[in-house]
């Protein structure tokens, strides 16, 4: 009987000491991110003697106390050779003891190579009897003659209260070196098994950066949690969002517990989440409650360490406590009206900037005028700037670069457009200026900045139109034959009446034959009038072979390494093949409309992307970095596979 009473109490202390040790606040597998229980470390201010055998000293203390708490305060240096050490007095805190010294040092051997280190820290106790905001005295550390002061971090001592650290400050003076006593998750309050958990013991609160917004204007949620109970999960999100645009801020993989002095107790508090959303419609609208799981530790003070061990029961349990946060209300404004007509749609503040390279070139070669927008909104949801290029120049989509991060205003950093506009007649032509439009909500209203207009010089390059060729340009015409001819002159030539071809046989003859031919040709061109009025189906039925043609003069522009003749060669077979098959005018070809064509023929996803990326490929190699000849052989073969499969299809 002694012998099972000596069993249970060696028990009974093992898995005390083992729940002493064990973090009040863990992860959990598909939980949400879990709470580690640590106080903060004071950023430490580094003073340097020069090159690697700087001193340093380190600050470590807790960032949150409770009055009545005593805690440590340490000081750590790099070195072990400390001449002297000394801190300024403190203020508003009691020291009781101190300073304590302990000194580690550290050998390690790597491939062959020794390194060694030592550090001396200074510990001192200290009480806070009241509550208020301090400074944790500065350290002065002199060594090898040279005075090295450490920083002077604060502390916030929280009023003794109710709830969380109120009963459990005081006891265990000696907790580990630089944090207070008890952690603080430790400060939680562990119910006993059956206690009733109530939404003051636990609760989440909800706070919006502005209530009354312009639409598209970013609004900073965040859903912190307020608990006095040990807790080792909590799991909840926010639903979809009808007439929001959201987008959620990255938290830290493990949010640290802080205490906070709410309605006269001491609650363990955390920023859980964060959302920017962006209101899409005006008017009252409202952000639903969130529904949150919590699952709080519950303890059996009862319960006989002896019986647990051999399966009979344990100390602790867990309960799933639902947690609500509150709706959000939002009004939200329009935006003011006359739009301006070239409103990007963006709302924040924003710089732009731009660079156009290169400013002299060759007709038929490509510039691309780049575009940067800085700034802060809803940079995700604004458009692209519109670029008036010059007359005569083919351009393209703009190619988009997203180097945003969402923070609590929106939206922050840069969206960089480039876009390539090819010259297609030598001469000098302007640039004007690019426009951005935006809504300034701080100001209320409509701001607009403008990129630097740009002289481009263009020489007559290789190729080109057949105005080119013959030396005439566009808006020149000239009189090529003349409408005015000599008057015959000479003797004139009488014919007899008997030798008149009117009313003769002859005249009959020609009469018959004529008509006959006629009626002939009435036939033939009504034959061909049929056939002309199907342009349609003559233009399908013909394409692959325009194509084909396109697609051999490409071959030989291929073996003859003419990389720009041949990109423009192979585009027009492309452009050609579809706008031949699928009757699409000149003025209406754009890749969508192609896309929205093909789908309609029934073709195939994978089919109608293939075409588009060959489109892609031919454009974007021909005016991209290095050396496009390379890739012609790739281009031509891609060409002529997906005409050859897309005119399969479409028999």
């Amino acid at each position: 009987m002694k012998m099972r009473t000596s069993y249970k109490i060696l028990l009974a202390i093992g898995l005390t000491i083992a729940q002493v040790m064990t973090p009040s606040f863990t992860s959990r597998a598909g939980g949400g991110a879990a709470f580690l229980s640590a106080s903060v470390t004071a950023p430490s201010l580094i003073g340097r003697t020069g090159g690697e055998s700087a001193i340093t000293v380190r600050v470590q203390a807790p960032s949150e106390v409770v009055q009545g708490d005593r805690f440590r305060v340490s000081y750590v240096v790099n070195t072990s050779d400390v001449d002297d050490f000394h801190i300024d007095p403190f203020e508003g805190l009691v020291e009781l003891y101190g300073p304590s010294r302990s000194q580690s040092s550290n050998i390690s051997i790597i491939n062959g190579k020794t390194t060694s280190s030592s550090s001396v820290t200074f510990t001192y106790t200290v009480s806070a009897d009241k509550p208020g905001t301090f400074q944790i005295p500065a350290a002065t550390v002199v060594s090898d003659g040279k005075s090295v002061k450490s920083a002077s971090p604060s502390i916030t001592v929280l009023p003794g209260g109710s709830g969380g650290s109120g009963n459990s400050g005081n006891s265990g003076n000696s907790g580990n070196s630089g944090q207070s006593a008890h952690s603080q998750a430790d400060r939680m309050h562990t119910q006993n098994i059956g206690d009733r958990i109530t939404g003051k013991d636990i609760f989440i609160a909800v706070t919006a950066s502005k209530k009354r917004i312009f639409e598209q204007e970013a609004v900073l949620l965040t859903y912190k949690l307020y608990t006095l109970v040990n807790i080792t999960s909590l799991e909840g999100k926010m639903p979809e969002l009808d007439g929001f645009h959201v987008q959620e801020l990255n938290r830290q993989r493990q949010p640290e517990l802080k205490m906070e002095h709410y309605n006269g107790k001491n609650y363990g508090t955390v920023v859980w989440s964060q959302y920017v959303v962006f209101p899409q419609k005006t008017g009252t609208l409202i952000i639903p409650e969130i529904k949150y799981e919590a699952v709080v530790v519950q303890q059996n003070r009862s319960a006989d360490p002896f019986d647990i061990f051999f399966g009979g029961g344990s100390m602790v349990q867990e309960v799933k406590k639902t947690v609500m946060a509150p709706a959000v209300t939002l009004q939200v404004d329009p935006l003011p009206k006359p739009k301006p007509a070239n409103f990007s749609g963006a709302v924040g503040k924003f710089t732009v900037k731009s660079s156009l390279t290169p400013q002299q070139l060759k007709s038929n070669d490509a510039t691309t005028l780049r575009l940067t927008v800085n700034g802060t909104g809803n940079m995700k949801l604004m458009k692209a700037p519109a670029v008036a290029w010059p007359k005569d120049f083919e351009s393209y989509d703009p190619k988009t670069e997203d180097k945003t991060h969402i923070g609590s205003s929106g939206s922050s950093g840069a969206v960089i457009y480039d876009y390539i506009a090819v010259p297609r007649h030598q001469g000098k032509y302007e640039l004007a200026p690019v426009e951005f439009c935006y809504f300034d909500p701080d100001a209320h209203d409509y701001k607009t900045v403008t990129t630097e207009g740009y002289t481009i010089d263009v020489e007559k390059g290789k190729g080109g139109s057949s105005s080119a060729a013959t030396g005439l340009t566009k808006e020149e015409v000239e009189l090529l034959n003349s409408d005015i001819r000599y008057i015959k002159t000479g003797e004139p030539k009488y014919l007899n009446a008997d030798s008149a071809l009117y009313g003769s046989n002859r005249y009959w003859l020609i009469y018959a034959i004529a008509l006959a031919i006629f009626g002939v040709l009435v036939f033939i061109f009504r034959r061909q009038a049929v056939a002309k009025a199907d342009i349609v189906g003559r233009r399908g039925r013909g394409a692959s072979k325009v194509a084909s043609r396109r697609l051999k003069v490409a071959r030989k522009l291929l073996n003859q390494n003419d990389a720009n003749a041949f990109f423009e060669e192979t585009m027009k077979a492309l452009w050609g093949y579809v706008s031949d098959k699928l009757n699409i005018p000149v003025s209406e070809l754009n890749k969508d409309n192609v896309r929205q064509r093909l789908t309609d023929r029934q073709l195939s996803a994978e089919l109608i992307d293939q075409f588009l990326a060959a489109l892609d490929e031919c454009e974007f190699v021909r005016f991209a970095p290095g050396d496009p000849a390379r890739t012609m052989d790739k281009v031509y073969s891609a060409a002529e596979d997906v005409i050859n499969k897309i005119d399969n299809e479409l028999k």
